[in-house]
């Protein structure tokens, strides 16, 4: 159940962040709304998934790791952000860093 908590928190903390810059460039204030639930329920269910038993390390570094990718993806497709061999390397050796980790646990 922890790894279906860590996904739901995974999944809020994302949309908040994409909303978090549609809400800082646009005058439509609405997109405020999906930011400040987002992050509300990405650290409940990051909570839950830690009383589900998941280690603190092993969960927020896959939180943040996925997070960081999947963002980083988002905000090429949406807003073309710049995306180019060297920022995909350091996101890279994020996930491999967090691989690790989880190899070691």
């Amino acid at each position: 159940m922890s790894w279906l908590w860590l996904l739901f928190s995974i999944t809020s903390e994302v949309t908040a962040t994409v909303s978090l810059r549609a809400a800082s460039t646009t005058t439509q204030r609405w997109w405020w709304a999906p930011v400040v639930l987002g992050y509300l329920s990405a650290f409940a269910f990051l909570a839950k998934t830690l009383e589900a038993g998941m280690p603190v390390g092993i969960a927020y570094g896959i939180w943040t790791s996925v997070g960081i990718v999947v963002v980083a993806l988002l905000g090429r497709a949406i807003w073309k952000d710049p995306l180019n061999r060297r920022m995909a390397a350091g996101i890279g050796l994020v996930v491999a860093g967090v691989a690790l980790v989880e190899l070691g646990a």
